[in-house]
């Protein structure tokens, strides 16, 4: 017996059969030090309907075994997509590092103090919160300003410390009430966020005009089909934003494009061009309102936008959630900051509103389409102080969402078009937003006050770029990867009598290349399926020794794209 298992246990090292025993066939693995797959846990199948409705992506990322899913929106990464991670957190490593940034990594578990000294607390639906057994309270980060503010407000004072750039890659959070697409939309998602700390708004737009560039270039190392957008700064702070796009008919996200400029913005804050033609027009358009309220109650909002006549998408008619999605909700924060967006779109919030309050009002707002109909819009007969808006800091208000077609406000010859895309990364301004809470400050030569410090957030969602890869770059045969971030550059095949050839291959194409290659050395399967195996992964380049190699001593190289 101790004969054979000292057989077993050599076999083990130095071969690649399976290995039988008392009937049980199990893998034996190779630790000769070159990679192989029969050393890899690559599990395939695993396909179901769920899966397949959570889009062609996410369904190959689990078909070729680099991916599967423990519950909704929540994913293991196996060996092959902890690869692909590795290399995509390389290539960001190598990008953060030329703007000069310091990795570190901060903890996942936060507290509630702290988001409330912030002020985003309350906005936080999607919050994980948890308690220790001293009841304290704590949350499950979905990002880290704060933590990041803190920490750099305890241990910066001196101006020689900044500029600071300070970046991670780590597990995020967020309860997201409906998972979906896969790794897109997810429970618990990978994220590089950067943070960076100036002591004036001059050197801090310097550094974020940096980070844009440096997005840009790692963009454009991994050849994605991408749009840089302008964008809303949302809750996040600040007033300078943009996002990073993959186009994709599976993105849920809408961006504006000019055909004639390099124009590109997210629906949200596209920007709208004016015509003086539209004022009092000879037949002027019908009117449609929708019904908002504010946040605190107390204030009953009509929004007035041009009618069915003007606005040719699907019919909107008086206070019908129909309208709700031509109502551009930024331009009429723009004169009522206080308008709750944030409720259901057919709630009724005329029920909601308290009109018994001693400051209650009604808030009329016109789109300057309509404006000067305003004394024949349909306005609800109610006897509380009225206030009407129709500008924006003596500019007029155009408050529905562009669409198809509208001209483009930066150049005089384009037009706007939309298309699909999926956000893969953010950067944002955020000025003082938390450096004025944190007392993060610093003391300037020739100055007697401490100055709030301007920062910066700016960030990647890693495993959302990986199923947004999956989802852009694939093909019939399966998943075509970048080869920056591919799991290996090249697999070798050959024949079971050719394997001694292969693996010197392995040996003469490591040494000289440097790139990591893979010999496909899986008992009992056939060259066919290795190669259809093969496309599926996604390899770049595949190295064969197949019958042109046992005649003619040929090998053939075949890639992927």
């Amino acid at each position: 017996m101790t004969l054979l298992l000292r057989c077993l246990q050599s076999s083990r090292r130095h071969s690649n059969i399976i290995t039988k025993v008392t009937g049980f066939s199990h893998r034996s693995y190779t630790t000769d030090g070159r990679t192989r797959l029969s050393n890899f846990f690559i599990p395939t199948g695993g396909i179901d309907d769920a899966i397949e409705k959570q889009g062609k992506g996410v369904a190959l990322l689990v078909k070729a075994g680099f991916i599967r899913q423990a519950r909704s929106g929540l994913f293991h990464f196996l060996p092959l997509g902890l690869r692909v991670l590795s290399k995509l957190e390389g290539l960001i490593d190598k990008h953060m590092t030329g703007l000069g940034a310091s990795k570190l990594s901060l903890s996942s578990i936060t507290t509630e103090k702290l988001w409330k000294t912030s002020g985003r607390y309350e906005d936080g639906s999607e919050l994980f919160k948890i308690k220790d057994h001293r009841d304290s309270k704590f949350l499950l980060a979905p990002t880290h300003e704060e933590e990041i503010t803190a920490l750099v407000s305890d241990l910066c004072r001196s101006y020689k410390d900044f500029p600071l750039r300070l970046y991670q890659v780590s597990r995020k959070y967020r309860d997201e009430k409906r998972p979906r697409q896969g790794l897109l939309r997810a429970k618990e998602f990978i994220m590089k966020d950067l943070y960076t700390f100036d002591a004036n708004e001059a050197a801090a737009l310097a550094t974020y005009n940096d980070v844009v560039e440096a997005y840009k270039s790692l963009f454009n190392e991994l050849g994605l089909d991408y749009r840089a957008a302008f964008a809303d700064s949302g809750n996040m702070g600040g007033k300078l934003s943009h996002e990073f796009h993959m186009l994709s008919p599976d993105g849920e996200d809408k961006l504006f494009i000019c055909n004639n400029c390099e124009y590109t913005a997210n629906e949200e804050v596209v920007e709208k061009v004016t015509r003086s033609s539209d004022h009092d027009t000879a037949s002027p358009p019908s009117i449609s309102h929708w019904t908002g309220i504010s946040r605190d109650r107390k204030s009953l909002v009509y929004v007035f936008v041009p009618g069915p006549g003007q606005q040719e998408a699907t019919k909107p008619s008086d206070q019908s959630p129909a309208s709700y999605s031509h109502i551009d909700f930024r331009a009429v924060k723009s004169v009522f900051p206080e308008l709750d967006t944030a409720l259901d779109p057919s709630t009724n919030v005329e029920r909601m509103w308290n009109s018994e309050a001693s400051e209650c009002s009604v808030v009329h707002i016109y789109d300057y389409r309509v404006a000067a109909m305003r004394a024949q819009a349909l306005q609800p007969p109610i006897r509380v102080p009225t206030l009407s808006l129709e500008s924006h800091d003596n500019k007029p208000l155009h408050l529905t969402r562009a669409r198809d077609g509208d001209s483009c406000p930066k150049c005089s010859d384009g037009k706007l078009s939309t298309q699909q895309a999926i956000e893969v990364g953010h950067t944002f301004h955020l000025g003082t937003r938390y450096s004025e809470p944190f007392a993060a400050r610093v003391l300037l030569p020739g100055e007697r006050k401490p100055q709030a410090l301007q920062m910066g957030c700016h960030g990647i969602g890693v495993s959302r770029l990986i199923g947004a890869i999956a989802a852009a770059c694939h093909d019939e045969r399966g998943l075509t990867w970048p080869e920056a971030i591919a799991p290996f550059h090249g697999v070798i095949i050959a024949k079971p009598e050719f394997m001694d050839a292969a693996r010197k291959y392995y040996d003469d194409v490591m040494a000289k290349s440097g790139v990591d290659w893979v010999i496909d050395d899986r008992p009992h399967k056939s060259v066919a399926w290795k190669l259809r195996d093969a496309d599926l992964i996604g390899f770049p380049t595949k190295v064969v020794l197949g019958d042109r190699f046992q005649h003619e001593g040929a090998i053939d190289v075949i890639h992927r794209k």
